[in-house]
């Protein structure tokens, strides 16, 4: 089969992708509108983009050419926290995917606890394993349907009892979720070890972040 990308709808050409590129890791984010609102909203076209000083990238597209509430925050604020749910917190996940008015905030109509920050204003969701606090740090705007790739830099980690051994999250232990096509989720199943490969330390490059 062959499609022709100019031919396809911006609708049409999300749900070929969200398809294809899979699995993907689900950042769970809460922010907070001028007003004291905590939003909380997932979003699986995340990534990290670098590790001096952490970095997180998460894409966040518009609807009927608004902003969503959770960019709109960030632009307003500055500042968000992503956090990392486990296999637990699924439907919690997918039900606070529903669109609101901005006065409502998600984390109250999910019943969902949260904590006060170290370094953000915007709280963390108390029984997420993972919580990462983030000061924006760019904004690039991308395509003709107004999507922005929102980076932030992590200020503070928090993570839950016994999920850290030796430097390294033990993944299983986390038991995290991943979004596929449509409203479709799936956890870890099975984990391959192969042999561990040579790997040139990281260093910190002179004369700056590197653009």
């Amino acid at each position: 089969m062959f499609l022709d990308a100019g031919d396809l709808s911006p609708e049409a050409t999300y749900r070929l992708m969200s398809g294809i590129v899979v699995p993907r890791p689900i950042a769970w984010i809460t922010t907070v509108s001028e007003d004291g609102v905590v939003n909380l909203a997932p979003f699986s076209c995340f990534t990290f983009v670098s590790n001096k000083p952490p970095m997180l990238g998460v894409n966040i597209g518009r609807k009927a050419g608004q902003r969503k509430d959770t960019g709109a925050n960030i632009h307003a604020m500055g500042e968000f926290v992503v956090n990392i749910g486990d296999a637990s917190q699924m439907v919690a996940i997918h039900e606070s995917s529903a669109e609101h008015a901005p006065d409502v905030s998600e984390t109250e109509l999910l019943g969902l606890g949260t904590l006060p920050c170290r370094t953000v204003r915007v709280p963390r969701l108390a029984d997420a394993p993972v919580s990462m606090e983030c000061k924006l740090e760019r904004v690039i705007a991308f395509g003709q349907t107004g999507a922005e790739f929102i980076v932030g830099e992590v200020t503070a980690f928090h993570l839950r009892e016994g999920l850290l051994h030796d430097g390294k999250v033990d993944t299983r232990a986390l038991d995290p979720v991943c979004r596929i096509g449509g409203p479709n989720y799936a956890t870890l199943g099975e984990i391959v070890t192969l042999r561990g490969m040579q790997q040139t330390a990281k260093t910190v490059m002179d004369g700056g972040s590197g653009g």
